[in-house]
């Protein structure tokens, strides 16, 4: 899976939610067109072809339409072949020092977030904020299962349904 695939479903992410217990439907996951190019802005990018990995540093921006991440640091690792050699295929991606995700209607905050293709799953961590309208849902942790759009929310999780809002609406 390349770069620009694990950037449209990270961006993707904050769709709207309802929280009943710690589970959370994340509807629209796939709402960002795939095909728009990915813009990437940092400071730095440091590529190391040994190990496999790119590594982009300095208030890191990837923006694609109208979706934004940003990250101090985004770690990308690619995957090797049976043979030993560097790949194509992204093992895993990491953002981390503070991780921002930002479409027009929604955002979520945590201090790190991790995606895994073979998974094909996203585990954000540390102080976790969704928010859509004025709907807020926090935790310490967040599976999210991009297959189903469906999402596990852990660690002394606090939800705020503002009265009269419900989520498809607050996203308008």
């Amino acid at each position: 899976m390349r770069l620009s695939l694990f950037l449209t479903l990270m961006l993707a992410l904050p769709a709207p939610l309802l929280a009943q217990g710690t589970g959370v439907s994340l509807g629209g996951v796939a709402r960002n067109d795939s095909g728009a190019p990915v813009e990437v802005t940092a400071d730095q990018l440091e590529m190391n072809q040994t190990e496999g990995t790119a590594l982009f540093t300095g208030d890191v921006l990837v923006v694609q339409g109208e979706l934004r991440l940003a990250a101090p640091r985004i770690l990308v690792e690619y995957a090797r072949l049976p043979d030993g050699s560097l790949g194509e295929d992204v093992e895993q991606i990491t953002a981390s020092g503070g991780v921002t995700m930002v479409t027009p209607s929604e955002a979520a905050e945590a201090g790190e977030a991790v995606y895994s293709p073979v998974r094909n799953e996203v585990v954000m961590t540390g102080d976790v904020l969704l928010t859509q309208g004025p709907n807020t849902l926090n935790g310490q942790r967040l599976v999210i299962d991009l297959a189903t759009g469906t999402g596990r929310m852990d660690g002394r999780v606090r939800t705020v349904i503002t009265p009269g809002s419900t989520p498809g609406n607050a996203a308008q």
